[in-house]
């Protein structure tokens, strides 16, 4: 997995650091999206200003999108299609389970093409699911 994490930072041009290297490998590891406080509870050497700025780096460069979930929080999901510097892919589903508080993405549930208006551009559009999550069914 590190050397999985060390490539793709390599080939999107960023140095490889102790903290990039960290955080890519949670991610990496995981299915979960992870907001910025879950980073920091988690990894509580790295500083707050450090963390988001290697977030906001992770976002440009398409390693990461954000996974809108209905919860209020930015949570970042690794991409896992062609997504790149200058364009996301990842139009898919984010399932919050209202019990562990986990966001996962649904990437077999696209959101759907909505027919806006002519005068109307659609810039974003999310697709938000809540419920429980198949370890938090009773």
């Amino acid at each position: 997995m590190k050397e999985k994490a060390i490539q793709l930072l390599k080939s999107n041009g960023l140095r490889k650091t102790s903290v990039r290297l960290n955080i890519l490998l949670d991610f990496l590891d995981s299915k979960q999206a992870y907001g910025q406080g879950d980073l920091e509870a988690r990894w509580k050497e790295i500083d707050r200003i450090t963390l988001y700025r290697t977030l906001k780096t992770f976002e440009q460069k398409g390693i990461i999108h954000q996974a809108v979930d209905g919860s209020g929080k930015i949570k970042y999901a690794l991409c896992r299609g062609d997504c790149s510097e200058h364009e996301h892919h990842d139009y898919h589903a984010h399932f919050h389970c209202v019990s562990c508080k986990k966001t996962i993405c649904l990437e077999h549930v696209a959101v759907p093409n909505v027919e806006v208006p002519a005068n109307y551009t659609v810039h974003e559009s999310h697709l938000a699911l809540s419920g429980l999550c198949e370890l938090c069914q009773p």
